[in-house]
């Protein structure tokens, strides 16, 4: 009798480390192509640099913002980071289009590799792509004076926090991209979707200047978790407004969500 749990052990050990090993083999092939193509990094780092060098700047002078004790800059560092990996990841599903027009996509489908794995490992490359956002928020930020926390556990936590939020949203790139399955149709909603998630959040406003519909809205949006998660990561002084429990909590079942819809809808990118 001893016997057989030992071997239902083993047996669930192996099928974890194949998943491991496959989801890893998915996440450095992608991450792979940024070396041919590192320029694609740079680019991105622009969008939140005009963001905290022009924006940020123009409206902490303004101080029509009211955040309180915590100066404008100090509020606003966060939600750029958040947007940069909104950005970043929102159009993540183009790339599974070009795959698919290669036929690459295909050769994945008939892998050993199970579904979750494909969908796993391209949402931990995405977080590669994000983690390089953060590192310029964080010099950026510093450069500017925004009043950082730079303990090791806080900064870990905070990209613990981006790769959360870019698994997210690269993931739910992966089911517009099945949906639409083209690269015009896909560029046209990911420009329509990433607006609305963006103002509907606590990124650049807090949730008090809201109006009662747009702050219900707010707080059934994702983006708003992890905003309030990693400005209270960033900041000297600042708190959580949902708790870190909640803001991981409901992060992580908007992932388990994703990432149960992409896994049954990811081979019907091919037809």
């Amino acid at each position: 009798m001893s016997a057989e749990p030992a071997a239902r052990r083993s047996a669930l050990s192996s099928r974890a480390a194949e998943f491991i090993l496959q989801t890893t083999a998915v996440a450095e092939a992608d991450i792979r192509k940024l070396r041919h193509d590192p320029a694609e990094l740079f680019t991105r780092m622009i969008q939140p640099a005009l963001w905290l060098l022009i924006f940020g700047q123009v409206l902490a002078r303004t101080r029509a913002v009211p955040t309180g004790t915590m100066g404008y800059l100090d509020f606003i560092a966060p939600g750029i980071l958040a947007q940069s990996v909104l950005f970043v990841s929102i159009f993540y599903g183009i790339s599974l289009i070009w795959e698919r027009d290669l036929g690459i996509v295909h050769k994945f489908l008939v892998s050993p590799a199970s579904r979750v794995s494909l969908i796993v490992g391209r949402g931990l490359s995405s977080g590669v792509r994000a983690s390089s956002q953060a590192l310029v928020i964080y010099f950026l930020a510093y450069f500017l004076g925004v009043k950082l926390r730079l303990d090791p556990g806080c900064v870990v936590g905070v990209f613990v926090t981006v790769w959360l939020g870019s698994a997210i949203f690269s993931t739910f790139s992966l089911i517009v991209a099945c949906i639409v399955k083209t690269r015009e149709r896909f560029m046209g909603i990911g420009q329509v979707l990433t607006m609305p998630l963006f103002f509907a959040s606590n990124a650049i406003y807090p949730l008090a200047m809201m109006p009662p519909w747009l702050k219900t809205i707010s707080t059934m949006n994702p983006l708003s978790y992890q905003v309030d998660a990693l400005r209270a990561l960033m900041i000297e002084n600042s708190v959580s407004s949902f708790g870190f429990a909640t803001d991981f909590s409901v992060q992580a079942v908007f992932l388990v969500i994703v990432i149960a819809i992409a896994t049954r809808i990811f081979p019907t990118i091919v037809r």
